[in-house]
């Protein structure tokens, strides 16, 4: 039987392990033999490699983050590592891989691909949802009702002390999270990198606002604006009003996988196997206006991440 491996890596993501056990299972299915790689790309240095069990995979796919666990190896840039990983992966028969992570995992396989010619399919996790190409990355769904539930708690309190809060969302340079956060709680700032912002203008929205009656205030920033902390101050200076910054961090990585990224895990480890038995190389799996396809890795590197415009359009006003 045929060697295929399963890996985990760069940051970890609620559905990672659901698309674990769905391309395991699939490929078994296939006629394949499902080998897991732990620990990332350390792991395949280490030879840290095993096949697949069923107790390996069983009541996976309810648990947050990587069974697997995942690193990144500063030693995977160097040939002499990527050889020895190579020989770990020939000694088991493997000769095909997928892995689930974000770009600079796709970028590290495309380099072992370039110099080795193991075939590999890369199944976007990141609760980022920046990878170019792609609407939706695994995680995204987990990420956001993680934030909606905290942001719901914090209202309790911004409405009992009549305060405002300023909650800063991950998403390195990418403001996904932080635009459907504020749509979907109602907010009423919304910073984020891809939208210019104006103060003044949102300062004279919001007097009118407290003036009409508003006695607390929610505003979301995206962690790569670094304005949390500015407006947090402003807000106090400007609006006069008692204000508190949340940093929600790595609580947004964590959870139970949501019933989408759930369904959306097994129907990209579907496609990443489909796509290896089909002969493809180093394709990435994509889900674009409603259909699922495959991507050359290049085609993402060498693009930058839009924002859905519809969202922008939907959330613009906040940022005035």
């Amino acid at each position: 039987m045929e060697g295929i491996a399963i890996m985990t890596s760069g940051g970890d993501a609620a559905g990672m392990n659901p698309a674990v056990k769905c391309a395991v299972d699939y490929s078994r299915k296939k006629g394949l033999k499902p080998f897991l790689i732990r620990n990332g790309l350390r792991g395949m240095i280490d030879g840290d490699i095993s096949e697949a069990t069923r107790e390996d995979v069983s009541g996976i796919m309810h648990r947050g983050g990587t069974v697997l666990r995942s690193s990144r190896s500063q030693r995977f840039f160097e040939y002499d590592y990527r050889k020895q990983a190579y020989d770990n992966l020939q000694k088991l028969g493997i000769n095909k891989l997928i892995v689930i992570g974000g770009d600079g995992s796709f970028n590290a396989l495309n380099q072992f691909y370039s110099d080795f010619g193991v075939p590999f399919a890369g199944i976007p996790a990141t609760i980022d949802n920046d990878i170019p190409g792609t609407d939706y990355c695994l995680g995204v769904d987990t990420a956001l009702n993680m934030i909606r539930q905290s942001v719901d708690s914090i209202r309790d309190t911004a409405t009992s002390f009549s305060r405002a809060f300023v909650i800063e969302t991950m998403g390195r340079h990418c403001g996904y999270l932080a635009m459907v956060s504020a749509l979907s709680s109602g907010a009423e700032i919304c910073l984020v990198p891809e939208v210019e912002y104006d103060l003044e203008k949102i300062g004279e929205r919001l007097r009118s606002d407290l003036n009409d009656g508003r006695d607390y205030i929610i505003a979301m920033v995206a962690e790569g604006t670094n304005m949390a902390e500015y407006l947090t101050r402003w807000i106090k200076i400007n609006l006069n009003m008692d204000a508190r910054l949340t940093v929600l961090g790595h609580v947004q990585r964590g959870g139970s996988p949501t019933v989408r990224d759930r369904i959306m895990a097994y129907k990209f480890a579907v496609e990443a196997v489909d796509a290896l038995l089909d002969g493809e190389t180093n394709k990435i799996m994509i889900f674009r206006d409603g259909d699922f396809g495959r991507l050359a890795i290049d085609k993402v590197t060498d693009s930058k991440v839009e924002l859905n415009q519809q969202i922008i359009k939907l959330a613009e006003h906040l940022s005035h």
